[in-house]
Parts: C-alpha cells; structure tokens; sequence
C-alpha cells in the first residue's frame, strides 16, 4: 500500500485526501436527511453541512497553495489569493 501511495505527490494525497473527507461526510448527510425523513431535520443536516463545504475548501486551497509557494511569484500568488477571497466573499454574502 505505500508503494502505491507513493507514486502521489503528498500534498496532492492530502488535498485529495480532504475532498474524500468532504464527499463521505455529504453521502452521511444525504443518508441522515433519509432516516429523518423530516424537513426540518433535514434542514439542520444542510445547515451543518453548509459550513463543513468553505473549510475544506480553504484547507485544500491553502495546502495546494504551501504546495505550490516555492514554484510561483509573489503577484501570482497574491492573484490567486484574491481569487480564494472572492470565492469566499461569493459564498458568505
């Protein structure tokens, strides 16, 4: 199994890794909004489910962004960070 896993780059794997994290925590929520088979519980399941989406979007963005700091500019790095911020401003406004 190591092998196999190093093949990967490792903050590829951890990055990956997080949007594994996200997905099975989604099918959890679908299955809990199922078992409910309440609206307003099912409602709360979302709610929850709305704050766990932007931090692993901020985690993964900012371990690809550690990742890639040694191989970029600064102005391209800050473009970029202005374009996590917009998303994040997109999402909370």
């Amino acid at each position: 199994m190591k092998r196999l896993l190093s093949v990967f780059d490792s903050t590829v794997l951890t990055m990956a890794g997080l949007r594994i994290i996200s997905g099975c925590l989604e099918i959890t929520a679908a299955i809990l909004m199922l078992t409910f088979n309440d609206v307003k519980k099912a409602l709360a399941v979302n709610a929850m489910l709305a704050i766990v989406g932007p931090l692993i979007l901020i985690a993964t963005m900012s371990i690809g962004l550690i990742g890639l700091a040694d191989q970029l500019s600064y102005s391209k790095l800050l473009f970029i960070g202005l374009g996590v911020a917009f998303i994040l401003y997109g999402i909370f406004r």
